[in-house]
């Protein structure tokens, strides 16, 4: 895939606070990207350079194949975004509200109608369109949002927190609809967000920021093993059988750091992955692996450790 979004050096400043420091970044076409990190990393702020809306303090950003310094209506014009305090108008319907942002976006009149139409049956409102904005539920103001960032028909489509504040019914379908658009209308997306299962679920690859700064870019299989290194390897098993005798010999395997038992079940921490070497002292004290595999940490795990509890 070649890349849609290239950012060098990308830096905001606010008086002395430095609000992006120096972000690096590439993200491919078609691809679902997500920034995760906790109030305050930076994430809306890269969000609003990327699509034109405050001017960068310094370095570089392409998006789409326009420069977001030099040629920012260009870039509004094949992007489209969605706050995470979209607001919408309660007095007018979904149909009217999308209409207003039509107009915003200068869309003639002669497509107008049928754009708002296309949107609302995209996402899941048809049946609503003529229903006032304030009898919606979050879920439902959610997908008016992701039609509003689609009104201009962009190539890539940055959401900021869009799954904030629903239930899990209102995840799941906005989530599903993120996917379906990006598969079927062949959108970029930039998403942001700071729940973690949501992130893993939904974007194929994952940047981490931390005050301002971009600390890692990866999947998610791979930045867990890029940022928890020095917690070795974790290997849960389960045995036929399981005496004191076995479990010393278990622990004194070299490069295994610590054995959590649970009756035939143990958790095993070591320096790297012992089970070739488990099993032959498993094997010679005459008991039967039932189970063993490597148990990897989650990226909240990964994520505690970076920002402690301070992220949620």
């Amino acid at each position: 895939m070649s890349t849609i979004i290239d950012v060098k050096n990308l830096t905001k400043k606010y008086g002395e606070l430095t609000a992006v420091d120096n972000l690096n970044l590439e993200v491919r076409e078609g691809e679902i990207f997500g920034l995760l990190g906790p109030n305050g990393a930076g994430k809306t702020t890269t969000l609003m350079m990327l699509t034109g809306l405050i001017e960068p303090t310094s370095g570089k950003a392409i998006v789409a194949g326009f420069d977001v310094v030099k040629e920012p209506r260009e870039v509004k014009r094949v992007t489209g975004y969605l706050h995470d305090r979209f607001a919408c108008y309660d007095n007018l319907t979904a149909k009217q509200n999308l209409d207003f942002y039509a107009q915003l976006n200068d869309i003639p009149r002669s497509k107008r109608a049928k754009r708002v139409e296309s949107l609302l049956e995209i996402v899941g409102l048809s049946k609503w369109k003529d229903v006032k904005v304030g009898k919606f539920s979050r879920g439902m103001r959610r997908r008016l949002g992701i039609a509003q960032a689609l009104i201009n028909e962009p190539k890539i489509v940055f959401l900021d927190e869009p799954t904030a504040g629903l239930d899990p019914q209102g995840i799941r379908e906005v989530r599903m609809l993120i996917q379906r658009l990006c598969r079927e209308e062949g959108l970029t997306a930039v998403v942001t967000s700071h729940v973690l299962p949501e992130v893993k679920q939904l974007c194929s690859r994952i940047g981490i920021m931390k005050d301002g700064k971009l600390i890692a870019v990866d999947t998610f299989e791979n930045l867990v093993k890029q940022l928890s290194p020095e917690e070795g390897v974790r290997i849960r098993l389960e045995l036929n059988k399981l005496d004191n005798n076995l479990l010393k010999s278990i622990t004194e395997v070299p490069g295994v750091r610590n054995v959590h038992q649970n009756g035939n079940e143990l958790m095993i921490f070591a320096n790297h992955d012992l089970r070739e070497e488990l099993a032959v002292t498993i094997a010679e004290a005459g008991a039967l692996i039932l189970t063993m595999h490597i148990v990897q940490p989650s990226l909240e795990e990964v994520f505690l450790k970076i920002y402690g509890r301070g992220w949620i």
